[in-house]
């Protein structure tokens, strides 16, 4: 379930809320508990289809090493996809829908998409991105387009990341069929694409500017730099190896949570 990336990706909701709102109310819970609830069963359904492709790449994951049972993780990830389904009953419509599309969308990611040539990276973007708009669509469509530019930066980070983690991942995905960027066009492909696209959230990053003003900027600076610089560490790289020795992904994830601080201070500021 990856219990410590789902607390925080309930957080991101909470966080999500706050921006478009500029407070917190109680029920801000059942977005978080929906959230947490949702990514775990992400997650459980994820390992569930890799674990073929986790017996060379991630050896050490659960089902691979014999600790849980492919239908012990079948099953749990409907139990827990229900549960934050569930919780979305006591908000509103728009939330429901959301969680409902997302809930379908990891299943089809974890089925389908994560073998295709970049509709996976897109679709485990918007999952990542929509967290946020999650967060603000407690309030309806206005809080949702309140914190769109924030789910657009998040967006283009997570396209950069993942692009660099299939490239870690090729020596497992190739002989399964995947068909990933660097699969299919090489590492070097895949990481000038995560270059780019790094640069992509990095610019849209500069327009919070406009609401939070020069603090926000002296703070996400240093954030930037640190995606920056993680997205051109592995230019030089032609194989996995190359990738995983930059430590790459880890720095962009860093990266990532920072920019997390950054924007609620900025929204507690505000």
């Amino acid at each position: 379930m990856r219990p410590a990336n789902a607390v925080i990706a309930g957080f991101a909701a909470i966080l999500g809320y706050f921006i478009a709102s500029g407070t917190l109310v109680p029920g801000v819970l059942l977005i978080w508990a929906a959230v947490v609830l949702v990514t775990a069963g992400g997650n459980t359904i994820n390992d569930y289809f890799d674990a073929g492709i986790d017996r060379i790449n991630r050896p050490d994951r659960p089902i691979p090493s014999g600790e849980v049972r492919e239908r012990e993780a079948w099953n749990l990830s409907f139990v827990l996809f229900a549960a934050g389904i569930l919780m979305t009953a006591f908000t509103n419509i728009l939330c429901v829908v959301i969680a409902i599309f997302n809930s379908l969308l990891l299943f089809l990611y974890a089925a389908r998409l994560k073998r295709s040539c970049l509709f996976g990276n897109l679709a485990v973007s918007y999952l990542s991105a929509s967290i946020f708009l999650f967060g603000g669509a407690y309030l309806g469509w206005e809080g949702a387009i309140r914190v769109l530019p924030i789910a657009l930066i998040t967006f283009f980070a997570m396209v950069s990341r993942e692009l660099l983690k299939d490239a870690e991942d090729v020596e497992g995905d190739r002989p399964a069929g995947a068909e990933t960027v660097p699969v299919r066009y090489g590492v070097k492909a895949a990481v000038i694409l995560s270059l780019v696209c790094a640069v992509g959230a990095v610019a849209g990053s500069i327009y919070p500017v406009s609401w939070w003003g020069i603090w926000y900027l002296a703070g996400i600076l240093p954030v930037d730099a640190i995606i920056i610089v993680a997205a051109i560490r592995p230019l030089p790289c032609r194989d996995p190896q190359c990738i995983k020795t930059s430590r790459a992904t880890g720095l962009l994830k860093t990266g990532m949570f920072a920019s997390l601080v950054v924007f609620f201070v900025a929204a507690l500021l505000a």
